[in-house]
């Protein structure tokens, strides 16, 4: 039972901890935009995106930003469906610079996204890489909300994206997104390096061509964090922003299916985090197991109030993280939200435990 209380104890300072921090903490700022305007670049790696290319290219054409300082690179990764014809109807007529780069060959070690970004990050004429996904929608602020804190010697510099979308499930999942880059943003205030999101993200040329671009970069189906590692070991700095001005919002996995083979993705990044962070994880991540220990050795009353305090705190933190982004909280979800954390998690330790393949834009990965 000690056990338990010290247990319970920690979660709960740990959240409120970050929570306090999260309210206090003002992040980074951002300093004067270059003068002139600098051109940029935007590369947007896609495979089969047919369904989701227009509206995430309908997003870039409303920059507010001069568009003949702006070049959108789509990479065409051996699409099968009509994704390059969408693609070119739907930025017909834009003033800026558009072209479809066809991906036919292999760079390096590069596989995947990462060999996309890199015949990219070849063909950009600009010393700023701005990268997106082909399922995201970013704010007409977005380029000069990044661009602001790409400071001399800052390499990279990561927006924020939210999931929405109609069902109760997709809402789900931007609350699950949005606290967790919450947590993520008070380890990374506190000038702990933790990630990078590769689909809300600027990254300099001068810090991308010092890692040797993607070619000369280990294989990884986390291209982003494996970038993000890279650029720190030359040296340069990072901002991690939880600001409205670079809010993305992305388009959410549609089946539970598809959600694990993402998360079970993102846990690869994970493992490679620093041990006395993955052990803020677990302890964060154990919370259900040691409810279940409570109920048996305590009863369902004492488990119930313990559960009852998990709903307010993390309502705390989904408040405060809403509220930063000018978005109100959807706290009724809460009570569902616990099942569905519960569900998914149970999800990814099979996925971890047990010698299955994951699928990711239709390329199966060993998990």
């Amino acid at each position: 039972m000690t056990l338990l209380l010290f247990y319970f104890a920690g979660w709960f300072g740990l959240l409120l901890l970050s929570s306090g921090l999260f309210v206090r903490q003002r992040g980074a700022q951002p300093g004067p935009l270059p003068a002139p305007l600098p051109r940029v670049s935007i590369l947007v790696a896609a495979r089969n995106e047919e369904a989701a290319i227009g509206r995430c290219l309908a997003s870039l054409r409303g920059l507010h930003y001069p568009p003949e300082l702006v070049e959108v690179l789509l990479g065409d990764d051996g699409s099968t469906d009509r994704t390059a014809a969408v693609a070119a109807e739907a930025m017909r007529g834009y003033a800026g610079t558009f072209r479809v780069v066809p991906i036919t060959t292999t760079l390096g070690q590069a596989r995947g996204k990462a060999n996309v970004l890199a015949h990219l990050a070849r063909a950009a004429t600009s010393a700023y890489f701005f990268i997106t996904d082909a399922d995201i929608a970013v704010p007409p602020t977005w380029l000069t909300g990044l661009l602001a804190h790409a400071q001399p010697g800052v390499g990279t510099v990561t927006g924020l994206t939210l999931v929405t979308g109609p069902r109760l499930f997709h809402r789900l999942q931007g609350l699950d997104w949005l606290m967790a880059l919450g947590l993520v943003q008070v380890v990374s205030d506190a000038g702990q390096p933790v990630t990078a999101m590769g689909n809300n993200m600027l990254v300099t040329r001068a810090a991308y061509e010092a890692t040797g671009g993607y070619e000369q970069l280990p294989f990884s189906v986390t291209e982003d964090y494996e970038l993000f590692r890279a650029v720190l070991a030359r040296g340069f700095t990072y901002r991690n922003l939880y600001r409205p001005e670079v809010l993305a919002e992305s388009l959410p996995m549609y089946t539970w299916r598809g959600l694990l083979h993402q998360r079970r993705r993102w846990l690869l990044g994970v493992e490679a985090l620093p041990r006395w962070l993955q052990a803020c994880l677990l302890l964060y991540g154990g919370f259900y197991p040691a409810l279940a220990v409570l109920a048996w050795v305590a009863g369902p009353l004492p488990a119930a109030l313990v559960w009852g305090g998990k709903l307010l705190v993390q309502g705390l933190l989904a408040h405060v993280c809403f509220r930063r982004v000018g978005r109100r909280a959807p706290l009724a979800l809460l009570p569902l939200f616990e099942v569905y954390t519960l569900a998914l998690s149970t999800g990814l330790v099979l996925f971890r435990v047990l010698p299955l393949r994951f699928e990711w834009k239709g390329r199966a990965y060993r998990a």
